[in-house]
């Protein structure tokens, strides 16, 4: 067997069936393998998009996705999608061809360090030197990308390891990683410390980070909010995590969030945050926060509590497990004045919604308009710019799909994430949202939607102006 035939072995023991990519000489072993499986490969027309479009996927999915691209400027041109999977925690295998090892480090043609240059915005990489690693390399990288905290890995495979034989070997069904363990179980103690600063809180508040719907966590936030008669407000990538017409719902926080949501968390005095980094366009004045209100802090990334917000309550773990042990704990708020307060503020909001301005189209009136046409399980992908603020702050959730590059705001993420979140789920209607500046930049991909036959609605909104 050959390092190429052992990769390809080993993505469909993964129960891979599409990998995005573009070719080159340095993946060609690997791709002449692939294309006498049964994987689909969707081309591309640049890496950057193959690593969006695996990022549409994977979110739909809830499964790491793959990317491919060959070495030096191919795999270069991954590292943009690399850092946007990586800020909004998905989790993606990206797959780059290398130079022969014998040439490593010699400057030769179209040779880069990629596993050094995406070292910040990858989990984890690897340089395989031995084809016989491939099979356990594999495994160790999907774990690696969907467990704990997900994020992108990238495999970096040099060409003569993909031609190179060897005679193929069992590996053990579970990948042994003592290093790498994620906490997904709250600590009890720590469980009971939240349960009574609920039950002593006037005025708590929940915020809902991506990290709930990265863990599946959405039926159990609801639950939660409802046993506990809790409000909840939500950052960007925590949307659709709640409906929203619930009546605990409170909508969008921060620089372009609603008033009443920030209302809310300027009046809090318990902010219970689940899964979201609390960065600077949710939270104008942490300081001012930690100072006037006590803060519990969910997250499965220890690294991400207390690093942009003081904490009173750390608590670790995995959001749909917590959720699970703060509803069997019996969790109960008793703020029905707040509650009301809150329904108050949300009714004296008067969001401008004019269908027919003097000059154009109101985008809010429209896109509000465009997300109720929508079906109920619908995937909404929108771009960075106006775009996004719009989108985001007026669209109606009824239990579908918002998806969006929220931590590294990439432009020209809304065409290929759309393309890969379609082939995830062909019978969701997929609508992407675009700017005139981010269109432009993944416009190109229009030709590999029309390609592979993947029906798409396609929206442009032009502001005449980038931003």
């Amino acid at each position: 067997m050959t390092g190429a035939q052992a990769l390809v072995a080993a993505l469909q023991q993964q129960k891979v069936d599409t990998i995005f990519g573009y070719p080159g000489v340095a993946i060609c072993p690997f791709y002449d393998c692939m294309m006498d499986s049964s994987i689909r490969h969707i081309l591309v027309r640049q890496e950057q998009n193959a690593g969006h479009a695996a990022s549409g996927y994977a979110r739909v999915t809830g499964r790491p996705a793959v990317c491919t691209a060959t070495s030096g400027p191919g795999a270069v041109n991954l590292i943009t999608a690399l850092a946007t999977a990586y800020m909004d925690s998905i989790p993606l295998v990206a797959i780059t061809g290398q130079v022969s090892t014998d040439l490593l480090g010699r400057d030769v043609f179209q040779e880069a360090d990629i596993t050094g240059a995406a070292e910040p915005f990858t989990k984890y990489s690897y340089l395989v030197k031995n084809p016989a690693d491939i099979p356990r390399i594999v495994r160790e990288a999907f774990y690696i990308a969907g467990s704990g905290r997900p994020g992108p890995v990238l495999i970096d495979l040099p060409i003569d390891i993909q031609q190179a034989e060897f005679d193929e070997t069992a590996i053990p069904d579970l990948p042994h990683l003592p290093g790498y363990n994620p906490t997904l179980k709250g600590h009890p103690g720590q469980i009971k410390r939240v349960v009574s600063a609920i039950a002593r809180a006037k005025k708590p508040l929940v915020c809902i980070g991506g990290g709930v719907i990265a863990a599946g966590a959405q039926q159990e936030l609801q639950q939660f909010c409802e046993a506990a008669s809790l409000p909840a407000v939500a950052t960007m990538m925590g949307i659709g995590a709640m409906p929203t017409l619930h009546p605990n719902y409170f909508g969008m926080l921060g620089l372009y969030g609603k008033p009443y949501a920030n209302y809310a968390v300027k009046q809090a005095d318990l902010l219970i945050i689940i899964g979201a980094r609390v960065g600077d366009r949710a939270v104008s004045a942490p300081q001012t926060l930690e100072r006037r209100t006590k803060i519990v802090h969910i997250d499965v990334d220890p690294a991400e509590i207390g690093k942009n917000l003081g904490t009173t309550i750390p608590l670790v773990g995995d959001a749909k497990t917590v959720l699970g042990q703060l509803l069997e704990a019996g969790a109960c708020a008793n703020c029905g004045q707040w509650m009301d307060d809150l329904d108050d503020h949300r009714r004296l909001y008067r969001p401008d919604f004019d269908p027919r301005p003097q000059d154009g189209i109101n985008p809010k009136a429209f896109l509000r308009a465009v997300s109720l046409a929508m079906e109920d399980d619908g995937i909404t992908v929108c771009d960075v710019g106006q775009n996004q603020s719009w989108t985001a702050g007026n669209i109606v959730m009824r239990g579908g799909r918002l998806l969006t590059s929220g931590g590294m705001g990439t432009m020209g993420y809304a065409i290929p994430a759309a393309i890969g979140a379609k082939l995830a789920a062909p019978e969701k209607q997929v609508v992407a949202i675009c700017g005139d500046g981010s269109f432009q930049m993944a416009m190109c991909e229009l030709a590999t939607a029309v390609q592979h036959g993947v029906p798409l609605k396609i929206i442009v909104i032009n502001n005449h102006s980038l931003g």
